[in-house]
């Protein structure tokens, strides 16, 4: 379960970064990206919880009490960095980084 904190930690960043880049100027100015950084964020943040809960279901309470408080770290981290114009990349980045290592986890779950 190596991935399992990073992926947690990636998909709630990603998540935090679209719910708080509300500012025009702060999202892709191309229709089609905007629209795509937004789909990233949100399938993150639900892909956080999903990862979250099954967490809480299959793994030692601590591990998944740690990646919680992981995250609520990282966003405020990213939250004290401040607005970036990078925002959108880094979100859409560590969203598909994420979702990755959560079907990484998901995979050696099913194999153990």
């Amino acid at each position: 379960m190596d991935a399992y904190f990073p992926a947690l930690i990636a998909l709630s960043i990603a998540g935090f970064i679209e719910t708080r880049s509300s500012i025009p100027a702060l999202r892709p100015s191309d229709p089609a990206a905007d629209q795509a950084f937004r789909m990233l964020g949100r399938f993150a943040f639900t892909i956080w919880l999903v990862l979250l809960l099954w967490g809480f279901w299959k793994l030692p309470w601590w591990q998944p009490a740690a990646g919680f408080v992981g995250s609520l770290a990282a966003n405020a981290l990213v939250l004290q960095a401040g607005p970036r114009r990078s925002w959108p990349g880094i979100s859409m980045v560590l969203s598909v980084l994420g979702m990755f290592l959560a079907a990484a986890v998901w995979l050696m779950s099913r194999t153990a």
